[in-house]
């Protein structure tokens, strides 16, 4: 069974586009919608992130919303604690796509390191 994990130097899910996400406000309260559209960048990227090394330059003190944690995405997204692992993969492999496409290192990378 694949099991979901961050994979180090993607950055996928740092590409904040809001227009690639029209549906924000329907799961940020307005303090987090707030700050999330603060750290996109002119390019959509989060202004957090260092496209050179691609970390985040404030992983320790990120936002709740770029947090994996079952507390946050059932706060968010209504998902339970034991659907987290399949929809968490969902989503990193939907972003990985839409960001770097199907056929990207970093996609085969995430699916090598989650046991796809």
């Amino acid at each position: 069974m694949a099991t979901w994990r961050c994979i180090k130097y993607c950055g996928a899910c740092c590409n904040l586009d809001p227009s690639d996400r029209p549906d924000l406000a329907e799961y940020l309260n307005p303090a987090d919608l707030h700050l999330y559209l603060s750290m996109v960048g002119e390019d959509g990227w989060c202004v957090n992130f260092n496209k050179m090394t691609r970390e985040c330059n404030i992983y320790d003190d990120r936002p709740r919303f770029c947090r994996v944690t079952p507390e946050t995405f059932e706060e968010m997204f209504g998902v339970e604690s034991e659907e987290l692992n399949d929809f968490a993969i969902d989503c990193c492999r939907e972003q990985i796509d839409a960001v770097y496409g199907d056929r990207s290192l970093e996609l085969l990378k995430f699916e090598r390191e989650i046991g796809i």
